[in-house]
């Protein structure tokens, strides 16, 4: 065999001599076929290859594939099947594959794909798929395959079933995995061509074939294009919907469970519950599988084993994307699946698999905390504890240092822990910034700073100081954004979120507001960022959350350099000012010839969200007037007294509600009583008259004293 080798190297040598030398194109021609036999034969090491390369260049494999006429006695394809033997061959090479001479070779090769293929030609078509498959694997390769139409060759390819179709599907499967939303925008009607026929084989299989197929459909569930909103996306989702319900409802084995599961969270993750009919069908179907995610997840993780739980982590994922359906599932009161009884009996049932991920959290070492799956157990955990409050708090409490740990130690290293797939639900966006573990704490954190327990405990693990800085991250992060409107980022959730938390800390814990510098630092954030923040008005929510903190912390931290009359502070009253007194004006009643008060235009879509915050900012306001003398001055000179009295002198008394003639009692009278220039405008606007109209009486009293 040696010496066959040796003489096989030896007419490869004088092969490419000859091809060196040749002196018209019979030679060069007789010697290229003994070179593309020997490569075809598999004879060529890296080093032989390099010398073919070297000693023909993309010259000739280029002139091969656009000569016309064979030699007599040849096939009418030779030439070109000699110029994509030589090419393969180059292709093995990573640096040539990506070069420019290759990639310029995309459009040939789609051709050749497309092309009827006789039986003397699959050695070109094997060609081909070599070439795409080494393009594919290069750095420009998946772009430049994109934008040259091989999508849409490889679905013609896949779908007519020719030779190599296999091929195309997993060539198809590679682009999908690095360039989905490119594929998606250009080729979208080609791509849903594929997934109808994968669709239909997998509804009707009843071998191992469906169990194969579980593992490619969730590739061609795009999380960029929703399949919801095409009629042939949604009649394939419907097959899959019903060639899974086959799947779940039988007696199955692991290795065939793990991969149906994981489809069904692909399904989750592009499409929320829309793949999921209505109707008892529906219903039960959801409910089985929460309820085998569940399971899942505690056989995995209540007593784990380390080899076996490596195999597992991704299907464990997967699961974590159906518990966190069944959370929104078991909540939703508009056309829900679920009956209340399903509800329950799940709402039972992910309990306990959320104990077992607690469970297993407990267990991690410190060395583990980089793992993905650390990073997907901690963030389905958030999203339970965003929702359900009542349950496992015991348990979540003694969680609680470990995961103020983890989302520090993530946040501080900006580490690359996430990179198993675990999209958001109906989320329009990427995944969370890798160290963003936090994000996914937040609500539940807010909800746990309203109680003592689990407050003393974040307090005592350094959260509040955490939090701080994560909040100036975050706005930073919202200030670099475009500031058009756009729909709600979870940056701005964040935010929002973080005002509720801190909220809560200045409510209910005073003490430490006072005491911990971090709230020093935080109002100094907010001092700057809401003069910017109330000018946009897609930002009315996080201006009121902004607002509200502000005034709530100005009232405990009097003392703070920030607040004696500063630049920052004059700024910061006075856009807490324009967003308290432009929340109402007075309109058309209906049902009579005068005015009502009525809450702005501005503010009406957003009112549901604000209405509670603008609440406590007007009482906060009220707090914070006797504490700052200049702050009078400058409520007069945002002549909000003048426009106040205005609006109340001209609506209905049976407009107001008790609420609103409270808060606003509460401001008027503390600013009758610190400023003697606020009484006079008070007085000179018929204050006395509208005080007694609308039953103020400690406005009136204190109008009434000299």
């Amino acid at each position: 065999m040696a010496s066959d080798s040796g003489d096989g190297h030896a007419t490869l040598k004088r092969c490419l001599g000859v091809l060196r030398d040749a002196r018209n194109d019979s030679e060069q021609f007789a010697a290229l076929l003994l070179v593309t036999k020997a490569v075809r034969a598999g004879e060529v090491d890296a080093r032989t290859r390099r010398q073919i390369f070297d000693a023909i260049g993309f010259t000739f494999p280029t002139r091969l594939l656009i000569s016309g006429q064979p030699p007599p006695g040849c096939p009418p394809h030779t030439f070109r099947a000699l110029g994509l033997t030589l090419l393969a061959c180059f292709c093995t090479d990573p640096e040539l594959a990506g070069h420019s001479q290759v990639l310029n070779k995309i459009p040939t090769f789609n051709e050749i794909l497309l092309s009827p293929c006789p039986p003397d030609s699959t050695s070109m078509v094997d060609d081909v798929y070599q070439c795409l498959s080494a393009v594919l694997a290069t750095a420009r390769g998946p772009r430049e395959l994109v934008a040259k139409g091989t999508v849409s060759a490889l679905c013609q390819a896949y779908l007519s079933g020719g030779h190599g179709s296999d091929r195309a599907l997993t060539l198809l499967l590679g682009l999908l995995a690095v360039a989905e939303a490119r594929c998606w925008q250009r080729d979208a009607p080609q791509l849903l061509a594929v997934l109808s026929k994968l669709s239909a084989d997998f509804l009707k299989a009843e071998d191992m074939t469906k169990f194969e197929l579980c593992e490619v459909l969730p590739h061609f569930i795009p999380l960029s294009a929703p399949l919801t909103q095409d009629s042939q996306g949604s009649e394939c989702l419907h097959r899959v919907y019903r060639g899974l319900a086959d799947i779940l409802g039988s007696k199955l084995s692991q290795s065939q469970r793990d991969p149906a599961l994981k489809l069904a969270a692909g399904l989750v993750q592009a499409c929320g519950a829309e793949w999921i009919p209505a109707g008892s069908a529906g219903s039960k179907f959801l409910a089985l599988l929460v309820n085998l995610a569940c399971v899942e997840v505690r056989l995995t993780l209540e007593e784990p084993d380390p080899v076996e739980l490596e195999g597992k982590k991704e299907v464990v994922t997967a699961c974590y994307v159906l518990m966190e359906l069944g959370i929104q599932e078991c909540l939703r009161e508009e056309n829900p699946l679920l009956g209340e009884v399903q509800k329950m009996q799940l709402m039972r049932i992910m309990e306990e698999a959320f104990g077992a991920v607690i469970f297993y959290l407990r267990q991690v070492k410190q060395e583990e905390l980089q793992d993905p799956f650390i990073f997907a157990s901690v963030r389905v955990l958030g999203a339970w504890m965003a929702e359900e409050t009542s349950s496992l708090k015991q348990e979540i409490c003694e969680l609680l240092p470990f995961l103020v740990h983890y989302a520090r130690k993530l946040f501080k290293e900006g580490s690359p822990a996430v990179s198993l797939p675990q999209a958001e639900l109906g989320s329009t966006e990427g995944p969370a910034l890798p160290q963003d573990a936090l994000r996914f704490l937040l609500p539940g954190f807010c909800h746990l700073t309203a109680e003592d327990r689990p407050r003393a405990i974040l307090v005592s693990q350094g959260a509040p100081a955490l939090l701080c800085e994560y909040f100036l991250h975050q706005w930073q992060v919202l200030s670099s954004e475009p500031t058009a409107p756009a729909p709600l980022t979870s940056t701005e959730m964040s935010l929002q979120t973080l005002c509720g938390i801190f909220l809560n800390l200045v409510v209910t814990a005073p003490d430490l507001v006072r005491r911990d510098k971090t709230f020093s630092s935080l109002m100094d954030v907010l001092l700057k960022s809401l003069p910017l923040l109330l000018p946009q008005e897609h930002h009315l929510v996080l201006a009121a959350n902004v607002a509200t903190l502000g005034l709530m912390l100005a009232r405990i931290l009097t003392g703070s350099a920030a607040l004696q009359e500063t630049q920052s502070a004059k700024e910061f009253f006075g856009a807490a000012l324009r967003f308290l007194s432009q929340a109402h004006t007075a309109q058309a009643d209906p049902g009579s010839d005068s005015l009502a008060v009525a809450v702005s235009p501005a503010y009406r879509s957003a009112w549901d969200d604000i209405q509670e915050l603008w609440f406590l900012g007007m009482q906060a306001l009220a707090g914070c007037i006797p504490l700052f003398p200049w702050l009078p001055p400058a409520v007069l000179r945002a002549r909000w007294l003048e426009g106040l009295s205005e609006l109340l002198s001209r609506v209905s008394p049976a407009s107001l509600d008790c609420e609103l003639i409270t808060a606003f009692q509460g401001v008027l009278v503390e600013l009758a009583r610190a400023s003697e220039p606020c009484r006079d405008v008070i007085l000179a606007h018929h204050g006395t008259d509208w005080a007694n109209l609308y039953g103020m009486a400690a406005l009136e009293q204190c109008l009434a004293e000299q």
